[in-house]
């Protein structure tokens, strides 16, 4: 994980000397500072600044949590776990990681954008302070958290000097030339009339192409005109933040106002596709999107953005909430909010179809970057109970993300509510009731995954959906694969398969299936059937460019080919099997893998690296759940490394590896398992060594029809 995930400042900040300074200071007293003041004045840019001048202090790092794109309460605390960079297939609460992880952590974590949450922020941060002696937060928003020990700076406008530098500096950027030096007096003023408000003073640079100062000086008055009778009550500074970004407004030909109004549905970064398709319509065509959202990207009232799945373009906070109250004026906003849910539908099953195919990666990526529009989509189903067959489809299709991509306690979340209401629409209901299974076992929750897949299968059957009887069916037998139930995991992945290909349906799960199989089969002694099943697998997953599955298939043939001592093919198929798992945020595929690896390590002979490897996997089974599912068949690799390694290296020294491994962070222990060997005895580099020693993995079969247990899933 890395220490600081603040963004990189994309221009020179400017001015704010003394509330920098005073900021630092009371982070250095203080472990709750909270920055409030206007929207558009600058205290997200403030904390930033601040925060990276700070990172001396914490060696744990900073780490950003923004919430402003965030409706639902209830992912408040999902939403700390993620911006620290966490993942956990457990069924605890997102609230006791968050202590657990931060309980010997001295880190500073910044919440930007909390004031529409403040009920279920200040509670949760007022715990995790509580409970974390080395945690410090700096809160960011419009108000108050109301906490005891909170020191609360209140940012102001800035001042003449500051505000003229500022406005100067962006100017400059535009190429429009020098205007304070031109006329000193008038850019004064303007920046006087904007009352020293950031947010305003950028806009206005970004209008110097096009209009003087003077220009602007006589519009702004215009609009004070305006504004002065239609604002009563309201604060000063709300006015002038108003009237920059309403004579902005004015200033945009027709077609930038309505494009700037529907753009205000969108939650977090998007691209031009989707402003074709939901913003264009009556009044703004399609094909004029493209040339019209230009114009607003030069007038920075949006702004282009690099992200993991490509550059996107967002509106700042402030700007899109003066759209949104003229989308709403206007009549439209529920109409635009269900072409957003449409869109994001549709985006949604496209990614579905592409993750069983070369776009894999790059879905992953698409869906991680437009997450805040899936959630808003999502709650704009839930909002009628009439619409909840459309959140249960659309939670459903996002299976490849929850258990592909790490994300299981948002899907959980998700379904859960979506399944909370009954629908007409049985097909939705059966795909969300088999999506909710697979994510239960995932997560460790056999009870509520037998209840979710035992519906599932009782209604596809009384309604002939033959998919969704196979989807439940392969996913009882997961169950039974855990629990060490081999015959009974044979029999119903095997029914399963045999119902997918007469269906022929071919994707990700059917071939995680095969996959499945495979373990079972290996795990008792079938090593033959096992290969042979993976590398078809192998094969079909090389042709469509699948990686995830792939991955699986790769830990199989690795433990086959340990098992024929080949220990170089073992760590060579292992660390392929590690890379694809740590891209996808696999944590269930990657400690599976790393386990089998010491156990590997072992058999080259290096002891203390095996047991390394072994430590560095139990806070990664931590955040997984049951270590090794409770499952003995999935143990044997652990227990014959910890004999193994205990025997060569005697008590004390086994138990410091495995404390050095279990202090190493995940991408460090990833980067070690994927480290090219030395001989321990030599220091000489090489693939593999004779294996010293030849164990078998204990017989586990069981009399068919042994109940099924709790635990997490092996495959995903």
């Amino acid at each position: 994980m890395r220490r600081s995930n603040l963004p990189a400042e994309l221009n020179r900040f400017v001015g704010r000397a003394g509330e920098r300074s005073e900021l630092a200071r009371l982070l250095g007293e203080f472990r709750l500072v909270t920055v409030v003041g206007v929207g558009g004045v600058g205290k997200t840019r403030l904390a930033f600044a601040v925060a990276a001048g700070t990172e001396g202090r914490h060696p744990d790092g900073v780490r950003v949590a923004a919430l402003s794109a965030l409706r639902d309460p209830g992912l408040v605390a999902h939403a700390l776990v993620e911006a620290l960079g966490l993942t956990d297939h457990t069924l605890r609460a997102p609230r006791e990681l968050l202590v657990e992880h931060l309980a010997d952590r001295r880190l500073l974590l910044v919440v930007d954008g909390f004031e529409h949450l403040v009920e279920a922020c200040a509670p949760l941060l007022r715990d995790l302070l509580t409970a974390c002696p080395g945690l410090t937060v700096l809160a960011v928003g419009r108000r108050p958290l109301r906490l005891d020990g909170e020191a609360v700076l209140t940012l102001p406008p800035m001042g003449d000097e500051d505000a003229v530098a500022l406005f100067a500096e962006r100017v400059a950027a535009t190429g429009a030339g020098a205007p304070s030096v031109e006329n000193p007096g008038a850019v004064r003023e303007l920046c006087r009339r904007l009352d020293g408000i950031p947010l305003a003073l950028e806009l206005a640079a970004a209008r110097m192409p096009l209009l003087t100062v003077e220009q602007m000086l006589h519009r702004l008055d215009d609009r004070f005109r305006l504004l002065s009778t239609g604002t009563r009550g309201a604060l000063p500074r709300h006015q002038t933040l108003r009237t920059a970004i309403g004579w902005s407004h004015e200033l945009c030909t027709p077609e930038e106002r309505l494009l700037w109004a529907r753009l205000s549905v969108f939650a977090g970064p998007f691209d031009l596709d989707a402003v074709e398709y939901v913003c264009g319509g009556p009044g703004l065509p399609a094909e004029r999107v493209l040339e019209v959202l230009g114009e607003l990207l030069a007038q920075s009232l949006v702004s282009r953005v690099d992200t993991p799945a490509g550059p996107r373009y967002r509106m700042l906070g402030t700007v899109a909430a003066y759209g949104a109250q003229w989308l709403a004026e206007l009549g439209d906003g529920e109409r635009m909010r269900r072409r957003h849910r449409d869109w994001y539908t549709g985006l949604a099953t496209w990614c579905e179809l592409e993750w069983f195919s070369p776009r894999q990666a790059e879905v992953a990526a698409c869906t991680e970057v437009a997450l805040p529009d899936l959630r808003a989509a999502l709650e704009l189903c839930l909002e009628e109970p009439d619409e909840a067959h459309l959140a249960q489809h659309l939670a459903g299709t996002l299976w490849f993300y929850w258990a592909g991509c790490g994300r299981l306690a948002e899907g959980r979340h998700w379904l859960d509510r979506a399944l909370a209401f009954d629908s007409e629409h049985e097909d939705a209901r059966l795909k969300a009731l088999w999506v909710l299974g697979y994510v239960a076992i995932l997560q460790g929750d056999g009870t509520a995954a037998v209840a979710a897949l035992h519906e599932c299968g009782e209604r596809a059957r009384a309604t002939g959906n033959r998919v969704a009887q196979a989807y439940a069916t392969h996913r009882m037998g997961c169950l039974a694969l855990l629990s060490d139930d081999m015959p009974r995991a044979e029999r119903l992945i095997g029914e399963a398969l045999a119902a997918y290909r007469e269906l022929g349906e071919l994707n990700s799960n059917v071939l995680m299936g095969q996959v499945e199989l495979a373990m079972a089969r290996v795990f008792q002694g079938d090593l033959e059937s096992a290969v042979a099943l993976c590398e078809e697998v192998r094969e079909i997953c090389e042709e469509r460019g699948e990686r995830w599955t792939r991955a699986y298939a790769l830990y199989v043939l690795a433990y086959a080919a340990w098992t024929r001592e080949e220990q170089g093919e073992a760590r060579r198929l292992l660390s392929e099997c590690i890379t694809i798992d740590h891209a996808f945020h696999d944590l269930v595929g990657l400690v599976l893998a790393i386990e089998l690896l010491a156990l590997v390590t072992a058999s080259e002979g290096d002891a203390a690296e095996a047991a390394v490897l072994q430590g560095a996997t139990i806070p990664m089974w931590d955040a997984v759940g049951l270590r090794l599912f409770g499952s003995v068949s999935f143990s044997g690799p652990r227990a014959l490394c910890e004999r193994e390694a205990g025997r060569r290296l005697g008590v004390e020294r086994y138990a410091a590896s495995l404390r050095e491994g279990m202090t190493l962070p995940l991408h460090v222990a990833v980067e070690r398992a994927l480290l090219e060997r030395r001989d321990p005895a030599t220091g000489a580099r090489g693939p593999a060594y004779p294996r010293p020693f030849r164990t078998t993995v204990p017989d586990t079969r069981k009399p068919a029809g042994s109940p099924t247990g709790k635990g997490g899933e092996a495959a995903g």
